[in-house]
């Protein structure tokens, strides 16, 4: 790797060749400010349209200011970072910026998380010197998890990024030309009628609150001050590793007992672990893997525990509806059993009873709402708020989170095993799986099998297992670009592998786009994988078939897993959506 010699700001350093000024200028510490370059996920994915001109420099011998994130360095180049220039060009296009966004930060779903207006405060700019139009656009408010309101894009591209080189959904795009210029849907359509996936990674990377979740804060307050309801909560397994984030833990932090105690004292009669339903799912995924196996059924047999991959299957391959397994997501499977083993078991009519799930997916909002999840007249889950949304009630309550003490979750829907936890990384679910169905096959048991060749931030990971004499084939894949790989190469008769599993998010369900902002940061995502299995460590019971509440639901309510009342309430069907518009529904 050739290195050239600059100088930025009187101070001589060495860069790979090829760096750009922004790039050379954070390997020494020198903060530049900028509003559309960003890391998506990795280093190799940039979003560098080198369009929002806030990192404009000085250079030595160059007439026009010059943008840091796509000027690459060359020996010699002088830079000043901090001339009185640069800093007036960046508060001119700043004020710019804010000359055609809504004044509306006090009231706005990013206040106190919105770059922009962080940009404005560190430069101190206390007035717009220009007026003018501001831009109008109607919100969209069309789907249950993403609201688009172009009043506050800056045109940053970031979303278009996102959506298009990771998640490969080729939603969103640059349309029209000079001051409509807008980022949407094709012809301007309301992304429910659009095959977007809902994975929100779209709202994790925008600046501003062009991009947000669909909030259903409102409607949980109402479900806990309605005297006639029993209020019952269940969290994802992701979310104990990223809540504390938002009351200023360390990354990586495991804060369950916390988090209980938080979810009792906000008021919920029940608090539930969707990591008990993570077993169960486990019961039901790795006998159905079984049956497959033995009965010549379809394989590879994919994990259907990712909404947003479900629903880019339904959208873009509709004659693969037969490989992902039929097994609800586990917080869908803990709905319906509190709806009926649960209420059976405590007297409560199922009409009486609000389930409210948190997750660390804007794709849950969407699933919830599904008429394939229905049980009977009701839905299984009632309402989805994400981590964010939680962290946003604990506050609103007033409630101290760091002298919380630790609490447990209510039994018999809240004991889980490691194999439930670790279904919030990208590979757990497919370990988890594993774990059960080589001991279900070989009849030996022993200590639980660790994958760690299919752990980690890696967007395709495999390993093969040999199972008596047979050697299965497995992969884990994360980001719906990956997906979208492994699917094509399924379709094309390319594929050797028995089980796959996929999520559609970074890392696992720990980046899901519910989770706390990040800014970029990957380190701090890998924190939250290490918390995960850390806390997988610290289980006495590592596999789902272990869990002895588990044991105790299907001697007592569903008899075997895989059986026939386990399929009626546990399972589901896909549907082909390739030509389908999604209803506007009015869902406030």
């Amino acid at each position: 790797m050739k290195l050239v010699t600059i100088t930025i700001n009187d101070k001589k350093i060495e860069v790979p060749e090829g760096s750009s000024i922004l790039g050379a200028a954070q390997s020494v510490n020198i903060r530049i400010p900028t509003l559309c370059h960003y890391k998506l996920h990795d280093d190799r994915t940039i979003n560098e349209p080198g369009s929002c001109r806030v990192c404009v420099v000085e250079l030595e011998g160059r007439r026009n200011l010059a943008p840091a994130c796509s000027t690459p360095v060359v020996e010699g180049m002088v830079i000043k970072t901090n001339s009185i220039r640069s800093i007036k060009a960046r508060r001119a296009v700043v004020e710019l910026y804010l000359s055609n966004h809504p004044k509306e930060c006090l009231l706005c779903e990013k206040n106190l998380h919105c770059e922009l207006q962080s940009l404005a405060a560190e430069l101190d700019i206390r007035e717009v010197r220009y007026e003018g139009k501001l831009s109008h656009y109607p919100t969209d408010n069309s789907s249950y998890s993403i609201i688009r309101n172009l009043d506050k894009c800056v045109l940053c591209r970031r979303c278009e990024t996102a959506c298009n080189d990771i998640q490969t959904c080729r939603v969103l795009s640059g349309i029209n030309r000079g001051f409509i210029t807008n980022v949407s849907p094709a012809f301007n359509a309301p992304i429910a009628e659009t095959n977007c996936t809902f994975c929100g990674q779209c709202v994790a990377v925008c600046p501003t609150a062009a991009l947000t979740e669909v909030s259903f804060i409102p409607n949980v307050w109402d479900a806990l001050n309605a005297k006639d309801k029993i209020v019952v909560v269940q969290t994802a397994p992701a979310i104990r590793a990223a809540l504390g984030e938002d009351f200023d833990f360390e990354p990586g932090t495991v804060v369950t007992g916390k988090m209980v105690s938080a979810l009792r004292a906000l008021g919920f009669d029940y608090v539930f672990d969707t990591d008990f339903a993570a077993d169960l799912t486990i019961m039901e995924e790795a006998k159905e893997f079984i049956h497959r196996l033995e009965h010549g059924g379809t394989l590879p047999m994919l994990t259907s525990c990712c909404p947003a991959w479900i629903r880019m299957l339904e959208h873009d391959y509709p004659d693969l509806l037969d490989v992902p397994s039929t097994c609800k997501s586990p917080h869908q499977m803990l709905g319906v059993i509190a709806k009926t083993y649960f209420a059976e078991k405590m007297n409560i009519d199922p009409r009486d009873m609000v389930v409210v799930s948190v997750m660390p997916c804007l794709a849950k909002k969407y699933e919830a709402s599904r008429d394939e999840l229905k049980h009977g007249d009701y839905k299984d889950v009632d309402i989805v708020i994400d981590t964010r949304e939680l962290a946003k009630m604990i506050k609103e309550a007033g409630i101290d989170f760091d002298s919380l003490e630790d609490d447990d979750f209510d039994n018999p829907l809240g004991e889980s095993t490691g194999a439930g936890v670790i279904f919030g990384a990208s590979g757990g679910v497919l370990e988890a799986a594993v774990r059960t169905a080589y001991e279900w096959i070989t009849g030996e048991t022993g200590p639980a099998i660790q994958f760690h060749s299919i752990r980690g931030m890696e967007g395709s990971k495999e390993a093969t297992l040999n199972i008596k004499g047979v050697d299965v084939n497995v992969a884990a894949t994360n980001g719906l670009g990956n997906a979208r790989k492994l699917l094509e190469s399924i379709k094309n008769g390319e594929s050797n592998y028995h089980l796959i599993e996929i999520m559609a998010c970074p890392g696992g369900c720990v980046g899901g786009g519910g989770q706390p902002y990040i800014y970029g940061n990957t380190d701090i995502i890998k924190k939250r994988l290490e918390a995960i299995y850390k806390e997988d460590d610290m289980k006495i019971l590592k596999k789902s078939h272990e869990n002895p509440y588990i044991q105790q639901l299907y001697s007592e309510f569903l008899g075997e897993p895989y059986s026939e009342k386990a399929r009626d309430l546990l399972h589901t069907h896909y549907t082909d959506r390739k030509y389908q518009k999604m209803k506007n529904y009015d869902f406030k």
